[in-house]
């Protein structure tokens, strides 16, 4: 009876978010209306581009995606449906999520493993595991002019990632090296999916900033109290009210309906 090896699980989820991922990638260039030729590089980008990070990053021989030809095969494929095959049903794009997800965990828990192998550090390791992840789509977004989608505004994506390469790193220092794999697959699936579903995002920054208020005024030099000449109050008349004429009521009227002087009057003034 053949055992069962994990390695081959691991390997068909791998091929599988290539694959997904140059479906993506060219769904990006449907969208922009490229042709032929950008459909291939934003596949390939979206594809292998977290990968080949990874291996230039960590010095450790030719990149995979360029020894192995199954991977450049899987993400001329995605290519190549993305080309022929407009995705917009709902079941589809379901599919492409799902497929997306479990491959983010795959390539988290490898980058990390990797790291861990050449004898990085515990956070080195989970960085490396992280851009393996998300390196390939930052980078198509970068190739196409866009802000990365992983820095924010979309459900938690890198978030899913960093728990998967945290859980990779810990069971991989215990030496469960294959559970640490299958937990992190399992894991990132399902951050990525329920927040895809419920619409989970990171805080943006003004959700939970503190405001820091203005610096009060004193209240003034003087011992009474009062304001200064700004942001206080009036400052106090001194002494009596200057008088405004101009604006007593009937003052004018009074002077325009003046009575004449009589003639005894006038006699009177002579």
């Amino acid at each position: 009876m053949a055992t069962f090896d994990p390695e081959a699980v691991f390997n068909v989820v791998d091929l599988a978010g290539v694959l997904a991922n140059g479906v993506i990638g060219g769904a990006v260039a449907r969208q922009l209306r490229m042709d032929p030729v950008g459909f291939l590089v934003l596949a390939l980008t979206s594809a292998l581009g977290g990968g080949v990070l990874r291996d230039t990053l960590l010095q450790a021989g030719t990149p995979v995606a360029l020894t192995n030809p199954a991977y450049l095969l899987a993400a001329i494929a995605g290519a190549f449906v993305a080309y022929l095959i407009e995705l917009k049903g709902k079941w589809a794009n379901r599919f492409l999520i799902v497929i997306d997800a479990l491959a983010l965990g795959c390539w988290a828990a490898t980058g990390t493993s990797k790291a861990l192998t050449v004898g990085l550090d515990w956070l080195p390791a989970i960085l490396i595991g992280v851009a393996t992840a998300v390196g390939g789509g930052m980078i198509r977004d970068v190739v196409v002019g866009r802000v990365p989608a992983i820095f924010g505004g979309n459900t938690l994506y890198a978030t899913g990632a960093l728990i998967a390469a945290v859980e990779m790193a810990v069971l991989h220092r215990v030496g469960l090296p294959n559970v640490g794999m299958g937990v992190a697959i399992v894991t990132a699936a399902v951050v990525c999916t329920v927040a895809r579903r419920r619409g989970w995002k990171l805080p943006a920054p003004g959700e939970w900033s503190v405001r820091l208020g203005r610096r009060p005024r004193p209240a003034g030099p003087g011992a009474n109290g009062s304001a200064g000449r700004r942001g206080g109050a009036k400052k106090e008349q001194q002494g009596w009210p200057r008088p405004r004429f101009g604006k007593v009521a009937g003052l004018r009227t009074w002077r325009r309906e003046r009575p004449e002087p009589d003639d005894d009057a006038r006699a009177g003034n002579r």
